[in-house]
């Protein structure tokens, strides 16, 4: 893996596609044992967690469904500090076992101000899986269900993040040189 160029900031290799591929593997193992028996609703948080859903999907054996949500609240490398609930939830959620996919989890105020709506439609059960953590940049009280990756604060791209709008389509991870 070589150097990336997005927008005007460089990037290097951080985590290759392998690394990645058998992380969602494992944690997907951890669920088909989790719930097993049971069919979990997983709510993929737009636009970054579409590559980790997908493939995250592809190896469960349980029966699952999956809806989308879309959550904004970063502009460049930065967070706004805002969160902008663009798509909404068009299934009734009461009673189900809720898994909700998320890219990253740095700060953790989109999913902290987000988690109300889901609580709201009462659940039988609410989780978080996360394909990447930055426990240095944390400031909102989490509880991560499911992590492949915990990573320092550095910014990053790949596999659904994005910087911008770019960067999204690589395979593997690359983080701000």
């Amino acid at each position: 893996m070589n150097a990336i160029k997005v927008h005007d900031k460089y990037f290097v290799p951080y985590l290759s596609e392998d690394e990645i591929q058998a992380k969602v593997q494992q944690l997907a193992s951890r669920l088909n044992h989790d719930y097993n028996g049971t069919r979990p609703l997983f709510i993929a948080v737009l636009n970054g967690s579409f590559m980790f859903a997908s493939d995250l999907f592809k190896y469960l054996t349980i029966d699952a469904e999956i809806s989308f949500i879309k959550l904004a609240s970063y502009k460049g490398t930065k967070s706004t500090g805002h969160i902008l609930t663009t798509i909404g939830l068009d299934i009734d959620i009461t009673g189900r076992n809720i898994v909700i996919t998320e890219d990253i989890i740095d700060t953790g105020k989109t999913i902290t101000e987000f988690l109300p709506q889901i609580i709201n439609q009462q659940p039988a059960t609410l989780k978080i899986a996360v394909l990447l953590h930055k426990p240095e940049a944390t400031i909102y009280p989490v509880k991560i269900d499911y992590c492949c990756f915990s990573i320092p604060n550095k910014f990053v791209v790949g596999y659904g993040l994005d910087y911008d709008g770019l960067g999204r389509n690589y395979r593997a991870i690359y983080q701000l040189k």
